[in-house]
């Protein structure tokens, strides 16, 4: 005899709607996150770098005066022809080759200029202009891909641009590495650190290191506006500057805006901790404090305290 009595429901029956409901939630959160992961790992580099190409960038038409800014190139190890300037110390003019090479014999301080990840060196005017008007001659190269240099941009990419320019300084220009004085800005600062650490490795350090606006690593940086994605798992171009800064032998200056929202200062002050605390030649680390700086406002803010810690800087690099 069949009975219309329902049989008794379980406790575990009962809750399976429930169950149901948490994992179609989780489901939904979960595939959307998934993607993002995939999207970041897949695009990542087109996040971190944001070169604005030209087609040319003659250094006549910089805007640094008649016969300071000269054009430059120096071919990489994979073959790559990088487009750059030397320019000439504030009051220094070269008009032929043979008063060029003659200015770059006279012992002043070159400075190799390693830019941020946005733009070109077109860019980086005002801050040349401060280098110069400090008494440095500055060399500033587009990274590849970046302004009217070919390739594609990644760290070790940019790491061999920078020996690059170290090469072409040192050989090519004859500039002895003692007056040699590596300036990082943001991205930049990693692959100065990372040229500086393998010169001082290899026995033949710059003689000093300027680090604007720049981070402990770029992993850092990533977590600090993506906090809930796992960018130290995902993220294939690191930067480790924290943990390459200890071979660095020669006398460092940080500079930080304290208002910096893209590179928190705290990135900046825990890089600066793990730099020696003196220099081989027993000069002590600095860290100028840029009050009412951003990170890109750094010129407009600050430019005064800027050059003041270039010109006091300088002299103890090169003495």
């Amino acid at each position: 005899m069949s009975s219309d009595l329902a049989p008794p429901t379980s406790p575990s029956a009962r809750r399976s709607p429930r169950l149901t409901w948490w994992k179609r939630w989780l489901l939904l959160l979960t595939v959307p996150y998934l993607g993002a992961l995939i999207m970041l790992a897949a695009f990542q580099r087109s996040l971190i770098y944001h070169p604005f190409a030209a087609k040319s960038l003659p250094a006549n038409q910089a805007g640094f005066g008649t016969g300071r800014a000269h054009d430059v190139s120096a071919r990489t190890e994979d073959n790559l022809d990088l487009r750059g300037w030397l320019v000439l110390a504030k009051g220094h003019v070269a008009g032929t080759a043979e008063q060029f090479s003659a200015e770059l014999a006279k012992g002043r301080p070159v400075v190799l200029y390693f830019g941020g990840n946005a733009a070109n060196r077109n860019y980086r005017m005002l801050e040349v202009q401060v280098l110069t008007e400090a008494g440095a001659d500055v060399l500033i190269f587009d990274y590849r891909g970046y302004g009217d240099s070919p390739g594609e941009p990644s760290e070790e990419g940019l790491a061999r641009d920078a020996r690059a320019v170290w090469r072409f300084a040192t050989e090519s220009k004859k500039i002895e590495s003692q007056r040699i004085v590596l300036y990082g800005e943001s991205l930049g600062g990693g692959v100065a650190v990372r040229l500086a650490s393998e010169m001082s490795l290899n026995k033949t350090p710059p003689a000093g290191v300027i680090l604007r606006s720049t981070f402990s690593s770029l992993t850092d940086a990533a977590a600090s506006h993506f906090p809930f994605i796992p960018v130290r798992w995902v993220l294939i171009d690191r930067f480790p500057s924290d943990q390459r800064i200890r071979d660095v032998t020669c006398p460092l200056l940080q500079l930080h805006g304290r208002r910096d929202t893209i590179v928190p200062i705290r990135l900046g002050q825990k890089l600066f901790a793990a730099a020696p605390d003196k220099s081989a030649s027993g000069i002590p680390k600095i860290f100028v404090d840029l009050p009412q700086a951003d990170h890109n406002d750094v010129m407009e803010t600050s430019r005064s305290e800027v050059s003041k810690a270039v010109r006091d800087f300088l002299p103890l690099a090169i003495p």
